[in-house]
């Protein structure tokens, strides 16, 4: 596991002394990159070295964004951690799951983020949408909400204590890059009239789900372009012919 690799990204938190206890979380475990979705200036300094202590250089070395999709542009997959199964969200992963791909493809120069929400409402749709699989950690029906710095030392610690022998090599693209292979995708598929009025934005998010699960190299994302697009010049041919 490269933990060098590893993004922790907060969308909206909003209790500063919890992005300081993140902070020490993160740094008990040797990942070291933080993200924050919001504003710098919304946070109360003071309060966040209190509960950071020796870790609050990951504070000052924080970087923020407005989105998520932002701050997981040079990522090749964004895990959102949540326990609700909604109708449009993931099948999610365990932690042990998931620290098995993001060992594979740290180790392979791919950065791989994993997004918590807000401290009240978590991750709504929207925001889930953005992420590219789904992670929960199992907790009592009785009380299932974590701390979201507890939240995040669990995954953090799953991540520190995964160890990779065999690495494949192959370099996975970011998710901005995938975004090209998706919209390229789309594109075929206009041609040859898949879609009818609707349809395109689910079917982009189809893939996009399905294609960073795969860390595909820049090679293969190039080879998954050219088969869509010679597929789409094949059916204008023939309707050429007809």
């Amino acid at each position: 596991m490269n933990l060098d690799n590893i993004v922790i990204v907060l969308c909206r938190p909003e209790e500063s002394r919890n992005v300081g206890a993140v902070c020490r979380a993160m740094a008990n475990n040797s990942i070291h990159t933080l993200r924050i979705v919001g504003k710098k200036e919304d946070f109360d300094d003071t309060r966040v070295r209190i509960l950071a202590i020796h870790s609050a250089y990951i504070w000052d070395n924080a970087e923020f964004f407005d989105s998520i999709t932002e701050a997981t542009a040079d990522c090749v997959c964004a895990a959102g951690t949540t326990r609700r199964k909604g109708k449009k969200r993931f099948k999610l992963q365990l932690p042990e799951e998931f620290a098995s791909f993001a060992d594979s493809a740290s180790e392979n120069n791919g950065k791989v983020a994993v997004v918590f929400g807000n401290e009240r409402t978590g991750l709504t749709d929207e925001e889930t949408d953005q992420c590219t699989v789904g992670v929960t950690i199992p907790s009592s029906p009785d009380f299932a909400s974590l701390n979201l710095s507890h939240a995040v030392q669990i995954m953090c610690y799953q991540l520190f204590r995964t160890n990779r022998n065999d690495i494949s090599g192959c370099t996975p693209i970011s998710l901005e890059r995938l975004d090209k292979t998706v919209e390229s995708i789309a594109d075929s598929l206009q041609e040859i009239g898949f879609f009818s009025v609707t349809g395109r934005d689910d079917m982009k998010q189809f893939w996009r789900t399905i294609l960073s699960r795969s860390a595909l190299s820049e090679k293969e994302a190039q080879y998954v372009e050219h088969v869509f697009t010679k597929a789409a010049g094949f059916s204008k041919k023939r309707d050429r012919m007809q």
